[in-house]
């Protein structure tokens, strides 16, 4: 029998908390006024799958689940065409409201203390659909860990645009993943 977040009913206590084992592994829950909380899960955008490997590579190290960020219009390599200011992604990016429809919205989050939130940066910020994500979940009280994906881009003025939009998000880490992953962010 698993619970509504994945989880194995079969557990062992420790001092840190409730070991699980649940869909992917180990998770290790922790109560927070009198509510066990799974203590990790790592949610992705991924447009050509290297962010989306990164991902389960990091679910695999950390025992977290996973949950993949998937716009309702899925983008073909024409909306990806960078070099064209008409593609979608170029439209997209070019405007600070554009807000791209998501099929993951209004996720319970209510059952993880941690969210991990990954992208490709795009424009050396996140895609607007991490956007999207953050404005129609609740991540109030959640520590949340970013990371990305670039194909030559640093991870700090995606972070700082970030915090800069959404300054009540507790962004406690941030890393760009490139190479094998051997340990948590």
């Amino acid at each position: 029998m698993v619970n509504q977040i994945g989880i194995n009913p079969s557990s062992q206590r420790t001092s840190q908390g409730k070991l699980m084992k649940g869909c992917r592994g180990w998770i290790m829950e922790k109560s927070y006024g009198g509510k066990i909380m799974a203590e990790k899960l790592i949610t992705y955008f991924s447009a050509s799958g290297v962010t989306e490997k990164k991902a389960k590579e990091l679910a695999a190290i950390t025992g977290a689940e996973i949950l993949q960020i998937e716009p309702e219009q899925p983008y073909t390599s024409a909306d990806l065409n960078w070099r064209d200011k008409k593609s979608r992604s170029s439209r997209e990016m070019q405007d600070d409201s554009s807000r791209p429809a998501i099929k993951n919205r209004n996720v319970d989050l209510s059952g993880y203390s941690s969210v991990y939130i990954g992208f490709p940066i795009w424009w050396g910020i996140a895609p607007k659909v991490i956007n999207t994500f953050i404005d129609e979940n609740d991540l109030k009280g959640k520590d949340i860990v970013i990371f990305a994906t670039s194909g030559g881009s640093g991870i700090s003025h995606a972070v700082n645009s970030l915090k800069a939009t959404y300054p009540e998000l507790r962004i406690v880490r941030s890393k760009l993943l490139s190479g094998r992953i051997t340990e948590d962010i």
